[in-house]
């Protein structure tokens, strides 16, 4: 029989059977206020086209820019038509069309991105999901620690950059597989240095030199059901976004008041305020664990918090033993043969609790039980940030003050679906 091959699967260009453009109108009464949207698409090798496909082969898509119409719901407004980012990119190199995931793995990032413009940051995503992200002095630094914060999940990621992308960070970047590159712009002989990643997506945004204009920007997000409903809600924003925003844990329980006992160093704030911002841009349930301005672990969709916390927590462990492999052998961990040297790594890992002592704790919603603090306490976390509102807030505060550790309120949930 002869061999079937699967991968051209990937090399397909579907069919693209969506209209040029789409309406949604919002009616009450006899008032309308219609969206009106235009179907965007690339010309590449001379074929004029949207996104390749969705999804997964096989699933028509097409991809859309806002160009008329305002939405007011109450007090809330949508972004107003033109301000154009993962919707209207500008591909400077691309070798195939874009699909589906490569653009909504930029959108994730840009998410996030818009809260963090302050400094060079990188943000790499998988699958709509952070796998690192960092900031630094230069983006260079910044890319480097993103990416070994996770140098696994990084292969075939989507790199998003904050800052013009210069030599030395691109070809960090072309040490690697990456499937596609975004950022406001691109210093001279990048893009010569790109060009040897023939399949690399290199985007242009010029708007995201402005990023920081969108971090109270919402849109209307829209979830079809399986029998063609729609769920529609406004976009998340988080409203915790400085040092004053938060509140010091603190409970009520039959008639007893609990506090924690210690504040937040001014180092603590700054990652729980930078681990916290990028919580939004995270699928539920989350924990993350972030120290210096690096992600150090990230738990992502899973059903219960202590599962989650422990989930973040391994990454860590696996994501350092990784790392020192890498930086010392050039072989990822799960290829060393040489027994000797994979128990010495794990000895050093185990040692350095994965690199989680000192780190700080993020969670997207309370901890209904202490528990899950609990997995993050005994790595040697900190300081803690969570919305708060548990019936259980108190046993949380009990056991922070057990291990001298801070924790902060935000009052706010930041569950993504």
């Amino acid at each position: 029989m002869a061999v079937q091959d699967f991968k051209s699967a990937y090399k397909t260009i579907m069919d693209d059977h969506f209209t040029p453009r789409m309406e949604i109108s919002f009616i009450d009464g006899t008032t309308k206020q219609t969206l009106l949207y235009e179907k965007v698409s690339w010309t590449i090798d001379n074929v004029q086209k949207g996104l390749r496909y969705g999804e997964n082969p096989g699933q028509e898509a097409a991809l859309y820019k806002l160009i008329n119409g305002n939405l007011c719901l109450g007090d809330v407004k949508s972004i107003m038509p033109g301000k154009y980012l993962a919707s209207d990119v500008e591909l400077l190199q691309s070798g195939k069309h874009p699909g589906k995931t490569n653009i909504t793995d930029i959108d994730s990032a840009l998410n996030i991105l818009r809260y963090l413009t302050k400094n060079p940051c990188a943000i790499i995503v998988k699958h709509n999901n952070p796998s690192g992200v960092a900031i630094a002095g230069s983006l260079a630094d910044a890319y480097h620690k993103a990416n070994m914060a996770d140098r696994v999940a990084a292969f075939g990621g989507a790199i998003t950059l904050n800052r013009e992308v210069d030599l030395d960070t691109a070809k960090l970047i072309t040490e690697n597989y990456a499937e596609v590159i975004a950022a406001p712009e691109f210093a001279a002989g990048v893009m010569d240095i790109f060009a040897k990643k023939k399949n690399l997506r290199v985007m242009k945004i010029s708007n995201m030199t402005r990023l920081q204009s969108y971090d109270h920007e919402r849109v209307v997000d829209f979830k079809s059901l399986i029998d063609g409903g729609i769920v529609t809600q406004w976009s998340f924003s988080p409203v915790t976004r400085k040092k004053d925003d938060l509140i010091p844990a603190q409970a009520l329980y039959k008639g007893k008041e609990y506090r924690i006992n210690r504040l937040p160093t001014e180092k603590e704030y700054e990652d729980l305020l930078f681990g916290w911002l990028i919580e939004a841009g995270v699928i539920s349930n989350s924990v993350l664990y972030v120290k210096d301005g690096v992600t150090v672990g990230i738990g992502t969709g899973e059903q219960d918090r202590v599962g989650v916390a422990e989930i973040a927590r391994d990454k860590a462990y696996r994501k350092l033993a990784d790392r020192i492999s890498w930086e010392r052998y050039l072989t990822p961990y799960n290829n060393l043969t040489d027994n000797k040297v994979k128990c010495s790594i794990d000895e050093e890992v185990t040692s350095r609790k994965g690199g989680l002592p000192g780190s700080c704790m993020v969670s997207d919603a309370f901890f209904p039980f202490r528990d899950g603090l609990d997995v993050g306490a005994k790595e040697g976390v900190t300081a803690v940030i969570q919305p708060g509102g548990s019936e259980r807030d108190y046993e949380v505060i009990e056991a922070c003050n057990e291990r001298n550790v801070a924790m902060v309120f935000t009052g706010q949930r930041s569950f993504k679906h």
